[in-house]
């Protein structure tokens, strides 16, 4: 499976961004796929996931800001960006499994494929 994260840029404090990740390779029925960032210097964190069946999960420092969705249309998962801070400049990844737990969305361990990463840079 190959992931394609794109969407990143240059945005002002509280603007908004829409990253999308798309998959190639083989047919995946059930998958989890996540959003995972990762600024200079720091750890990598958990943004956001949504599995096959439907289940969304968020990371507390972007719940109520940030909204992960499947466009169908396009087949991608996307993440609508909103409400745009400093601190949330980083390199977005997006990644796959095939197999999904609730108790692990959030470990990027969990995750056997990963995209090439987006950069997105909020100025203050």
């Amino acid at each position: 499976v190959q992931l394609q994260a794109f969407g990143g840029g240059l945005v002002q404090t509280g603007d908004s961004l829409r990253l999308s990740c798309a998959a190639s390779g083989r047919t995946v029925r059930t998958y989890i796929l996540g959003w995972f960032r990762q600024a200079p210097g720091k750890e990598r964190e958990f943004v956001a996931a949504m599995s096959w069946s439907g289940g969304i999960y968020y990371g507390d420092s972007v719940k109520g800001r940030f909204t992960i969705y499947r466009d169908n249309a396009k087949s991608t998962v996307d993440l609508q960006l909103n409400s745009l801070k400093p601190e949330d400049t980083a390199v977005y990844y997006c990644a796959l499994d095939l197999t999904f737990s609730p108790h692990t969305v959030r470990r990027g361990q969990s995750y056997k494929y990963w995209g090439q990463g987006t950069q997105v840079t909020v100025s203050s």
